[in-house]
């Protein structure tokens, strides 16, 4: 794509992941400002907790799709744009998966985009029969498209993947987000050619977090974890130019992740 293409950044597309915690909070704490700043070609939001009667945030010069949870006020997704999407799916093949607004699926020409965001285990792991049984969906519904173009997975996938992704891992060893289960079940998605994109451009970079408490001055001391990803199908691989994490934005929790690709 030429440079000179308004969907594009620095000759690559730059797409964009954020949770944002209850998108309503965050626009009060300058959401509209921060995404016409950064200009993502494609932004994929999660967390909005939202509802289907919620009047829908429109941001200027982007089109925009939603999917809500049943439940009032919780989970949810959204995905604005710059360029429409020849097509457009909400939640998994498995009903009774998507009843939270947990998924939405996009397809461009070259690609498809899933935007994700993964349930918490919750404490004690309360929850980790349904958090895994989701992934096990998530891993047929990548393979599905795959079959077809490759796929961008981006989202709040709800698991620091290795003892580099968080900076306390002995002290959460079991816990939500860094048990056994859901590290190996993340593995199992990496397993079948897709590509971490933020370790694929830095193997061995600490302290590199996409989340912290609200808790204890977490996000000031940087004690945090790498739960946001940019997940990338091996036969898009050569078209990457570059992943990071915006650590510095604020607004939510969770700070945006990105990837430029061609």
């Amino acid at each position: 794509m030429a440079p000179s293409s308004p969907f594009c950044y620095n000759g690559s597309m730059r797409l964009m992941g954020w949770n944002v915690n209850g998108l309503r909070s965050c626009m009060r704490k300058g959401f509209s400002e921060t995404v016409t700043s950064l200009s993502p070609d494609i932004l994929s939001v999660q967390e909005v907790k939202g509802s289907e009667e919620m009047e829908r945030i429109e941001i200027p010069g982007y089109g925009s799709v939603y999917s809500h949870a049943d439940r009032k006020g919780y989970s949810g997704t959204a995905v604005f744009f710059r360029e429409e999407p020849l097509d457009v799916s909400a939640g998994l093949e498995e009903d009774e998966l998507s009843h939270e607004g947990r998924v939405i699926t996009l397809e461009y020409p070259d690609w498809y985009l899933v935007n994700v965001y993964v349930p918490n285990s919750q404490d004690e792991l309360r929850r980790i029969g349904f958090r895994l049984a989701f992934d096990e969906a998530l891993r047929r519904h990548i393979a599905r498209l795959r079959s077809r173009k490759g796929v961008i997975a981006t989202g709040d996938f709800n698991v620091a993947h290795r003892p580099i992704d968080l900076k306390n891992p002995k002290s959460n060893e079991g816990h939500a987000g860094y048990s056994a289960e859901e590290r190996e079940s993340f593995q199992r998605l990496l397993d079948t050619g897709m590509i971490d994109s933020f370790r694929y451009y830095y193997p061995d970079l600490e302290g590199a977090y996409s989340w912290w408490s609200y808790m204890f001055h977490a996000r000031e001391r940087n004690a945090g974890w790498r739960i946001d990803y940019f997940l990338v199908s091996e036969e898009l691989k050569d078209r990457m130019r570059g992943a990071g994490i915006l650590s510095e934005v604020m607004g939510s929790d969770h700070a945006p992740v990105f990837l430029d690709i061609t």
